[in-house]
């Protein structure tokens, strides 16, 4: 099914598909991009499945030459794009793959592997976000069980290696345009080092959603608010 876009004035990064690399994602951001050879007026029609191979040898190209933002204003039918993105940060809009989320406007993408996409502070790669997904056959979190439960299982049982100490520190759930989502902050001590995160997890589109953000313990509290924003602005889109 063909997606239009319209067109205008915020940043389009087009990345060549792969495993790790995402095709048919938009970048917003609060900083001005360069001039773009796309005219305002223009709108741009894909289908996911149809995009030629000339079309990604040409935006590997553009991407190659450094042209990778380009000024567009695109305006799906979900309200993030309407809404002010915090100063700061980009906004992460993966339409075909039904999620979005803010990032820091310093992080630059990189490949998290069994990951969707991911983004890294530019000096500690352990400061970072990303987001994974797996198919369900549920339509609600909640269908997983109380957020206690579903927290104190996922925490000890799949985040934390058999070595790592666990402290989970707070959990909140939260309702966005009818879809459910439990966040959840966490440490987890090693004998070498200790970090802490966020995750914020969601079921949408026949998916389970996984998003975490997190950095050194020592460096937490002077970046949890930071981080938190990330955390709470994940959302899963309609698809």
């Amino acid at each position: 099914m063909a997606v239009a876009i319209a067109m205008n004035s915020v940043s389009l990064n087009w990345v060549p598909p792969s495993f790790t690399k995402k095709a048919n994602y938009v970048t917003h951001s609060t900083e001005l991009a360069p001039p773009s050879a796309f005219s305002s007026q223009n709108s741009l029609t894909y289908t996911k499945e149809t995009i030629s191979n000339e079309e990604n040898n040409c935006k590997r190209r553009l991407l190659l030459l450094g042209v990778g933002a380009i000024t567009a204003n695109l305006l799906p039918a979900n309200s993030l794009l309407a809404e002010e993105i915090p100063q700061n940060y980009r906004a992460f809009v993966d339409i075909p793959d039904g999620y979005s989320y803010y990032y820091p406007s310093d992080w630059r993408e990189f490949d998290f592997r069994g990951h969707d996409s991911a983004f890294k502070d530019r000096f500690l790669q352990l400061q970072n976000v990303r987001v994974r997904f797996i198919p369900t056959d549920k339509q609600d979190i909640h269908e997983l069980g109380p957020i206690e439960e579903v927290v104190y299982n996922l925490v000890n049982h799949v985040y934390a290696a058999p070595n790592q100490m666990v402290n989970i520190l707070d959990m909140q759930e939260r309702t966005s345009e009818g879809k459910n989502y439990y966040t959840f902050e966490y440490e987890l001590t090693s004998p070498n080092y200790a970090s802490a995160s966020f995750a914020t997890i969601a079921i949408g589109n026949g998916r389970y959603y996984t998003l975490v953000v997190g950095a050194l313990e020592r460096r937490w509290r002077r970046l949890r608010n930071k981080l938190k924003v990330v955390a709470d602005s994940f959302k899963v889109l309609d698809i």
